[in-house]
Order: structure tokens, then sequence, then C-alpha cells
């Protein structure tokens, strides 16, 4: 049933696929002359990549996360630290990137073991992400406390040097397909259908023989690995990291754009992210007006609709699936 409905699913997307495909990547040739509009693009990729990683532990795992941000910074704390203090090149931060987050990730999730779950894992994350940024202020000595780290070095590869915004549009974009195909492969895979007996019902998978407690480490360290590679990425970009640029209003933002676009699917998190993520700048002749109307988006999806935007088409699909068999 599971594969069939994956298989109907890819089918439909398959008709606009490709057309989005080159309508993103043509968006360098639109917006060439406007620097803002690619900036935008690359922050969507951004989010792109948080948000997948986040409902590989909330969508399918249902394991409250509130401290992503801090995952994503601990990956451009790394990248920067590796970079500007030991000169290492960004393609060879990438695999610690990667690495210490995970591992971070592993022992923020070690508290399910005992059996904290639901809001009170929401509390455990959430102080975590708190304890890391004011651990990045309080160790001067290593990460420059609130003044930061500047002079962070773009990525380089035979030469070319990804110094304009195009370059790195494309650097950004690759990376989140690398996510998303990483990260789709391991959601239809016999660990992702792990991952959603566990976040469906956790009493039944351990009855089905599922190890509950591995599998959610798993789900916690693979989800913070990501966001650490997102980091890395987004201290090269900027070339600077301070400890405000990873605060519990950017780990909401992330939660926000999973829930409106749908938790449980990939698709779901790139409309999220494209929705709350241009909407924004396209109401800023708003002023203020655009955050309030923003606000009111997040909670009319929260209560109205909280199966999130793709939510619907996918059971309209699953529908057409059970009628088809």
């Amino acid at each position: 049933m599971r594969h069939s409905q994956a298989a109907h699913l890819q089918l439909y997307l398959s008709k606009y696929s490709w057309a989005m495909i080159m309508v993103w990547l043509s968006l360098p040739l639109m917006f060439y002359q406007w620097s803002y509009g690619l900036h935008i693009m690359i922050m969507v990729a951004i989010y792109v990549l948080l948000t997948q990683s986040l409902n590989l532990i909330l969508g399918l795992a249902n394991q409250l996360q509130l401290g992503h941000a801090a995952n994503f910074g601990i990956g451009a704390y790394v990248a920067a630290l590796l970079m500007v203090n030991w000169g290492i090149p960004f393609w060879y931060t990438l695999p610690l990137s990667f690495l210490i987050p995970g591992l971070v990730g592993l022992i923020v999730g070690l508290p399910t073991l005992r059996g904290v779950g639901g809001d009170y894992l929401g509390i455990v994350t959430l102080g975590f992400g708190e304890i890391a940024r004011i651990l990045l202020i309080n160790l001067e000595g290593i990460t420059r406390g609130p003044m930061g780290i500047p002079g962070i070095p773009p990525p380089a590869i035979f030469g070319f040097e990804f110094a304009s915004k195009t370059s790195f549009f494309y650097l950004a974009t690759s990376l989140a397909a690398f996510a998303w195909f990483v990260l789709n492969r391991i959601t239809n895979s016999k660990l992702g259908l792990q991952f959603m007996a566990v976040g469906t019902d956790e009493n039944c998978a351990q009855v089905l023989g599922v190890n509950t407690g591995l599998i959610k480490l798993i789900a916690f360290s693979i989800s913070a690995a990501f966001a650490g590679l997102g980091g890395a990425f987004y201290a090269s970009y900027f070339s600077f990291v301070s400890p405000d640029s990873f605060m519990f209003i950017d780990s909401l933002a992330v939660l926000c754009m999973l829930i409106v676009g749908g938790k449980g699917n990939l698709v779901g998190c790139m409309i999220g992210v494209v929705i709350l993520g241009i909407a924004p700048e396209l109401f800023r002749f708003l002023g203020d007006y655009r955050m309030l109307i923003y606000g009111v988006l997040r909670t009319f999806m929260v209560i109205y609709r909280p199966q999130g935007i793709w939510g619907i088409d996918k059971r309209r699909l699953n529908k057409i699936v059970l009628r088809a068999e």
C-alpha cells in the first residue's frame, strides 16, 4: 500500500517537477540585477535544508525539537573556526560540520531513553538551544563571544571562488538537493518506516520489535547533522557568524515552515519555506503590518489546517490510490 502511494505521488509530481526545477535554476538570470532577490532565494534554499532535516525528527518520528537552530549554529561555528583559525578549506570542513552536530544531537536525544517526550521533550530541546547560545557567548577564548567570528573565506574549488551571489545560489541549491536525495531515501527505507512507527504509536512499535530508543537517537542525530551542514554553508556565505544568528526565534521559524507546508513529507517542507520565506518580503511595503499578516497565517494554519498545505493533497492522492486498488 505504502509503496503504491509513493509511486502515485511520484507520477503526480513528475508532470511538473522538471518545469519547477528549470524555473528555479533560471532564477539567477531573472534576478541578475537584483542582488537582494538572489539573497532571498539563497536563504530559501538554506531553510529548505533546515526544514527537511527537522521533518525527519518532528514530521516522521514525532519528537518535539525546539532547539534546531543550535545544531545549525554548531555546524556554522565548526566550519568558521576551522577555516579562520587553521586555514582548512570549506570542503574539508563539511564532514566535521556534519559529524559534530550529529554527535551533539545524539546526546540531546538521550533523555528520550528515560521516557521524556511530548511537551517535556520540547522543554529539554529548548533548554539545549539556550545552553548552546550561552556557551557560544561565554567561551570567548574560542568563539570570540558576542563579537562573533569575521573574515570567513568563501568556498573555492579548482581555482574557482564562490564569490558572487549566483555561485552561492547554485551551491545552496546543490546542498539542499543533496539533503533531499539522502533524506528521501531514508524516508522510503526500512529505517524510515521505523521512524514513522515510533511517531505514530511508540508502544505498538515496541510490540512489533522496533528498538524505539535507538530509533529516536538516530533521528535526533541525522536531523542535527544535516542542520550542521546548512550551518557550514551559512558561515561561508555571510563570512561572519555570531551567537545572535542562532536563537530560539530561528528554531520557531523553521518549525512554522514545516507545520504550514505539511509534516511528514519533503514536498511540504519546500512549500512551507517558499510561502513563509518569500511572503514577508512580498508584503514588505506594508511595514510592520506584514508581520501581523504573517502571524495570522501561522495561527490559521495551526488551528484550521494542522495537517499543512500538502497534507490535503496527499490525502486526496491516497483516496485515488485506494479506489484504484
